[in-house]
């Protein structure tokens, strides 16, 4: 195996977003690619495996790109530009970086940063009905909202209404101080969130003063027909397969649906069934509706999040064969192998 060596120019006002604090991006593509990077005056001499220089040369010169057009590099770019560059295809994510949905209140451009998230994009502008299914963390519900925000700006739609089921977690609802929208208010704060960060507190306020804006638990859709909308049904995983029933029954003319929810993250009563479970079995094999599922790999918080989110897919896959072969006779557990 030759050993080589290359040198790349780094721009002197990128180059400490592409390096990283105390160099942080340099020594993970080093431990990542098996290289060794020597980044100074302004250059960058990457020696190692001729195959393994290649990848590192390809990553780094990504990682200049996306600093040119105004990225703030962060781990996560990092470590998706590593992962592509094992899948011969590290071009990709220049070609992501290109679709801009929108732009937040502080001018922030809001754009998909994985492949999956990209087909999650593309799959909610060409499908009526599009169900975003994974982990947390993966931009499920926030880019909903950018897609619902960017096509109530354009005049695609009417109205926004954004839902989600208020499952009590240990606390009756009945217990909880205030009136009913204090009540509820907790359970629909992800998505005040995002509408504040994305549209500001202002414009939401003064839309939602007009009825153009809704925000409300999934109970308030029985008997309505929504027209002219872009509908969010958010943490659709705690929904009973009677509720999403009715809630996809909602639809009327010019509206666009989007189901996001997690199948590992269930609040739902024991042994209840989800209603995104079912509704992902029924509803499979119609064409207008699109499913888009997202992976551990699709992670852009924290990269802890990704490695919470790995950990917990690996345990479950290992333990859930093991529970498929024991049943409960009598409080004991004993080999099920019919």
């Amino acid at each position: 195996m030759s050993v080589i060596e290359t040198i790349i120019d780094i721009p002197v006002e990128h180059e400490k977003n592409v390096c990283g604090q105390f160099d942080s991006y340099l020594k993970k593509i080093e431990r990542t690619l098996h290289v060794t990077m020597i980044g100074r005056d302004g250059a960058l001499k990457i020696i190692g495996p001729e195959h393994m220089v290649q990848r590192a040369k390809s990553v780094f010169s990504n990682l200049i790109e996306l600093s040119k057009r105004g990225n703030s590099i962060t781990e996560q770019n990092v470590d998706y530009a590593l992962s592509l560059s094992f899948s011969d295809s590290e071009g990709q994510i220049l070609e992501i970086d290109k679709d801009i949905i929108c732009r937040t209140v502080s001018g922030k451009p809001v754009k998909p940063k994985t492949m999956g998230q990209k087909h999650y994009v593309d799959q909610i502008r060409k499908k009526m009905i599009v169900f975003g299914v994974g982990p947390a963390g993966t931009g499920k519900t926030y880019l909903a909202m950018a897609m619902a925000i960017q096509a109530f700006k354009n005049g695609e739609v009417n109205r926004i209404i954004l839902t989600r089921p208020a499952i009590e977690a240990g606390e009756k609802l009945g217990f909880l101080p205030g009136d009913l929208q204090s009540k509820i208010d907790p359970y629909l704060r992800p998505l005040y969130d995002a509408l504040y960060q994305i549209m500001g507190a202002e414009s939401y306020l003064h839309n939602s003063e007009k009825g153009l804006i809704e925000v409300a638990p999934l109970a308030y859709m029985r008997g309505r027909t929504l027209d002219n909308a872009y509908i969010i049904l958010d943490e659709a995983q705690n929904t009973t397969p009677a509720q999403m029933k009715m809630f996809l029954t909602r639809i009327g003319f010019g509206s666009k649906v989007i189901v996001t929810g997690d199948q590992t993250q269930k609040d739902l009563p024991a042994g209840a069934a989800s209603g995104l479970d079912m509704a992902i079995r029924v509803l499979k094999k119609i064409d207008d509706i699109g499913f888009c599922y997202l992976s551990s790999s699709d992670v852009v918080r924290h990269p802890l999040v990704q490695k919470i989110v790995q950990a917990y897919e690996s345990y479950e896959s290992k333990n859930k064969p093991e529970e498929r072969k024991t049943k409960t006779i009598g409080g004991r557990k004993v080999r099920n192998d019919n």
